[in-house]
């Protein structure tokens, strides 16, 4: 199973313990907005909150590109604030998990 298939089955499920084994232990997240960079200990807490809120929603999710290097896909969320965006997300892998994560953004 891909990568993708993988990251797409676990957020689909709400299981944030088999999304946190998919992020490698020395990954950086990237928020293109603001430019701030987080830790996967940082990472974790906020983005577990995030699943347990059923107003957090991804649609029509979809890969763009995948090999064993990079995983970009684009997805359609639906958040807690009634706000709405398509988020492209960039993730460099390292073996078989995300090393670096960077979404950009457009608010809908």
């Amino acid at each position: 199973m891909s990568l993708y298939q993988k990251l797409k089955k676990v957020i689909e499920a709400r299981d944030f313990e088999g999304y946190i084994e998919l992020i490698h232990e020395d990954a950086e997240i990237v928020f293109h907005k603001s430019g701030r960079k987080l830790t996967k200990s940082e990472w974790g807490p906020m983005f577990s909150t995030m699943m347990e809120n059923p107003k957090f929603v991804t649609n029509s999710s979809r890969c763009v590109y995948e090999n064993s290097e990079i995983m970009v896909s684009h997805n359609f969320n639906s958040y807690p604030d009634d706000t709405k965006e398509a988020v492209m997300l960039v993730c460099m892998l390292k073996d078989g998990k995300i090393i670096r994560m960077e979404t950009g953004a457009t608010p809908i």
